[in-house]
């Protein structure tokens, strides 16, 4: 690799952005749109209702150099139905994701994948004879690393929700 393409991708950082959005119909497909049409890569992308239901939260993590995220949130805030666009990045903030992992099983190793559950804070939320369903929340680090533990186990369907992200409005010792 040449030395100035090992400096851009060292520049390039992953970057949580939080939208709230007007709820109304298209609303997405213009953020996922403007991505595409500009050559953004979305890592995840999450929306879901707030506490208003005229308004609808979007987390995104996307990946980037300053001057790229500087181009996708102006891009981010000329869109119609985009009321606010934070950067979260920098700030301190709380994440979680959602994972439900299928292992098949066998009654050999059930007890060594109930142990990994229990030290991951995960739970089991579905039994059959062959296999069992978990679900893992935390950051993505952690569910990162429950999957990985749970690799050997013959994983048989994975579905993550993606990033969700909320601005921490308390800084400091407690």
């Amino acid at each position: 690799m040449e030395a100035t393409q090992l400096n851009a991708e060292s520049t390039q950082r992953k970057h949580t952005i939080s939208i709230l959005l007007e709820n109304k119909f298209g609303a997405l497909n213009r953020v996922a749109g403007m991505f595409s049409a500009k050559g953004y890569n979305l890592e995840s992308i999450t929306v879901g209702p707030t506490e208003d239901p005229s308004v609808s939260r979007m987390t995104i993590v996307t990946r980037g150099d300053d001057a790229i995220i500087e181009q996708i949130i102006k891009q981010l805030n000329k869109l119609i139905d985009t009321l606010k666009v934070v950067d979260l990045t920098y700030d301190s903030y709380m994440e979680r994701e959602l994972a439900l992992i299928k292992l098949g099983t066998t009654t050999e190793n059930r007890p060594e994948i109930m142990q990994i559950v229990e030290i991951f804070q995960a739970k089991i939320i579905d039994i059959s004879h062959r296999t069992v369903t978990v679900e893992a929340t935390g950051s993505g680090q952690k569910v990162d690393a429950i999957v990985k533990m749970l690799k050997p186990f013959h994983i048989k369907e994975i579905a993550r929700t993606g990033r969700v992200a909320l601005k921490r409005e308390f800084v400091g010792e407690v």
